[in-house]
């Protein structure tokens, strides 16, 4: 048992590297049903034992853990599910379907912007796109809004997949957290994959982050976009009714966008120069904007 992440206090307050051990070792979500919206719930009531051990700490949805405060699900079933959580068992979370509609839809990356109203006949727009896979989708048809979205990792593994509004995660990730609107995932101590605000019915925001797909690399700031591989920064730009966005690589069904790269070189390892490009670009627009 390791005593630094182990704390004996007065207060409720489950200090946040407990939370996160917790968080990785349940799978990142209900340990009975998997669901990514979550409580923290002491196996042995806090009030008796007035303690935040990592261990004796497990993960609930609403539902398993009025049912556990209520008598319901026994002590005992939540501690053999704590042994085994649900997503570890699966590999990936239970799917989460998120409310999302209408007839009009926003998303915000970096500092750039792409809306689109529906027009009949499935209405997509397509903000990021790399070798024909779509990193990010709205599809608007008959007032529904389908939200899609795929991160994959630095190995080109996916491990967050919105499919049509539906929500699942590989438990690969260092750490994974749903809080309100903001879903989080990282990589790693302070360093994001991503960071995803979800204002339903119709609006997503992306402020950090990296997209990642077959050695590209799109790192999202609040301001901006910018393509390490060949240093490529976008900023302050709108698309509206436009199919495409960002579009990079080869697509066997060409698609328009405000921007396309057909070629960029892959597996850099080293951004330093587009890190340079980034700061000595954003100094210029800086001095050139009205004070």
């Amino acid at each position: 048992m390791n005593l630094d992440n182990n704390q004996e206090c007065s207060s409720r307050n489950i200090p946040l590297p407990i939370q996160r051990e917790v968080r990785q070792r349940c799978g990142f979500g209900c340990v009975i049903c998997g669901m990514p919206l979550y409580e923290y719930e002491h196996m042995e009531e806090w009030a008796e034992v007035k303690r935040h051990v990592a261990e004796e700490i497990t993960l609930l949805c609403d539902q398993h853990h009025r049912e556990k405060t209520g008598g319901l699900l026994p002590k005992e079933v939540v501690k053999e599910a704590d042994k085994n959580p649900y997503n570890l068992r699966k590999g990936v979370s239970k799917p989460y379907n998120l409310h999302f509609a209408g007839k009009e839809a926003k998303v915000e990356i970096g500092g750039n912007s792409f809306t689109c109203q529906d027009r009949g006949y499935g209405t997509a727009m397509v903000p990021i796109s790399v070798d024909g896979t779509p990193l990010i989708g709205l599809v608007l048809a008959d007032g529904h809004l389908l939200l899609n979205v795929v991160i994959f990792d630095e190995f080109n593994a996916p491990v967050l997949h919105i499919k049509n509004n539906q929500l699942y995660y590989s438990t690969s990730p260092w750490d994974i957290q749903l809080v309100g609107t903001k879903l989080t995932l990282r990589e790693a101590h302070r360093k994001i994959l991503l960071e995803i605000d979800f204002y339903p019915p119709n609006r997503v925001v992306i402020e950090r982050g990296r997209f990642l797909r077959n050695g590209v690399e799109i790192l999202v700031r609040p301001s901006n976009l910018l393509v390490t591989n060949n240093s490529t920064l976008l900023s302050g730009n709108h698309a509206h009714n436009c199919y495409g966005g960002l579009i990079i690589g080869y697509h066997e069904k060409p698609i328009g966008g405000f921007m396309a790269i057909a070629g960029v070189p892959r597996y850099l390892g080293d951004r330093k120069e587009a890190l340079k490009f980034e700061r000595e670009s954003l100094s210029r627009i800086e001095q050139a904007s009205p004070k």
